[in-house]
């Protein structure tokens, strides 16, 4: 049975030894370091002879201790700790021998213990520690995490105790490669629950296995939020002015939009019978391999601007629609929508069309909490 001394120089040696791979692989060697150091403070809080000398001031004491290390202080290590019991599968990549790290790691000792401890005792260390069930069906493998994530973006994740709220946000940061600053604003925005999977919990499965959207509907968003844009509601006089916007932060905005879209073009003429007419945007989305056609309002929805949208949408299906494309979908942004009229008014419509509201200032985290509950409520 370990000591507190000898809980010391394992951590001392898997800095070491990480240190020195660091210089062929950082982000990863600095990843697993920081999660093999949560194994060994939670395998001592467990089995360590003389934990009850330490108790809750543990890692106080390992801080105080290793201070001359630089990045192990009190705060880093309870993060550690955490990202330890979040992400098990970790443990379980770094057991199999195609793991590139176990030549490096595998004569540290207490390795053979990883992805080992028992769930139940790891239960009652912090909550949010996903089911056996959960990990099972819905965990992104450890290789993925280790080779498509840097630690920095899986430490913003760490607050986040829902399990498949986490799961969400680690496949769409892989999918969309987004930077740490990308992923910070989606969090901060909340993402997860604005792309509905919140409400509708099965549509997990499908994200979670790195399926690709098969239906319009896999690409809608409840709301989307503009907040990237920095404006005031009054600083938008005419739709001009949003999608001008818009188009300054295109790379925010197709981010918003999600996975898979190719902007095309801006104010597409088309000529229907004597006169043009003119598409605010156009997308190409190259996973459902169709056109994404985006019109924008500044005020709130009325029946009429769904004709207009259906006009379009039904003259890219006949005339600019290659022969292996899907249908066209067609969406409407505006900034309020009365639920009601949108059922009538949908009622009989293509079901490619979708009038959905977007944000141009977030609310404070509590109340957008509430309105989308309050959103949500009103679609079902």
């Amino acid at each position: 049975m370990k000591d507190f001394e000898n809980l010391l120089s394992q951590i001392g040696e898997i800095h070491l030894k990480m240190q020195v791979y660091s210089s062929n692989a950082v982000n990863q060697a600095l990843t697993v370091r920081n999660w093999m150091i949560g194994f060994y403070i939670v395998e001592f809080e467990m089995e360590g002879k003389d934990r009850a000398v330490y108790g809750e001031g543990l890692i106080d004491q390992v801080a105080q201790r290793l201070s001359i290390i630089k990045g192990l202080d009190r705060r880093s290590l309870f993060k550690f700790r955490t990202f330890y019991l979040f992400y098990p599968q970790i443990g379980y990549f770094l057991r199999e021998k195609a793991n590139p790290f176990l030549p490096m790691i595998q004569e540290i000792e207490g390795l053979e213990k990883v992805g080992t401890l028992s769930p139940q005792s790891e239960k009652t260390l912090i909550v949010g520690t996903p089911s056996p069930q959960f990990m099972t069906d819905l965990m992104v493998p450890g290789e993925k995490l280790l080779s498509r994530l840097s630690y920095s973006h899986l430490e913003l994740l760490f607050p986040i105790a829902d399990q498949m709220k986490r799961t969400f946000y680690e496949i769409e940061t892989i999918k969309g490669i987004w930077s740490v600053r990308e992923l910070k604003r989606n969090i901060n925005s909340l993402l997860f629950e604005r792309s509905g999977l919140s409400a509708d919990p099965g549509k997990m499965n499908m994200v979670s296995k790195g399926n690709m959207p098969s239906v319009p509907t896999d690409i809608i968003k409840n709301i989307y939020a503009f907040d990237f844009l920095n404006l005031n509601g009054q600083e938008l006089i005419e739709e001009s002015d949003l999608e001008q916007a818009l188009i300054n932060n295109l790379q925010d905005f197709i981010l918003e939009l999600g996975h898979g879209f190719c902007f095309e073009a801006r104010q597409k003429r088309i000529l229907i019978g004597e006169n043009y007419y003119f598409i605010d945007l156009v997308f190409y989305h190259r996973v459902l391999k169709c056109h994404v056609l985006v019109e924008l309002k500044i005020g709130s929805f009325e029946h009429g601007d769904l004709g207009q949208l259906n006009t379009y949408v039904n003259f890219f299906k006949q005339e600019m629609s290659e022969l292996d494309d899907n249908p066209p979908i067609g969406i409407l942004l505006v900034a309020e929508k009365d639920y009601a009229l949108v059922k009538y008014a949908t009622g009989g419509m293509d079901q490619n069309l979708f009038i959905q509201q977007y944000l141009i200032k977030l609310p404070s985290k509590g109340k957008f909490e509430n309105y989308l509950v309050n959103e949500l409520r009103k679609l079902s």
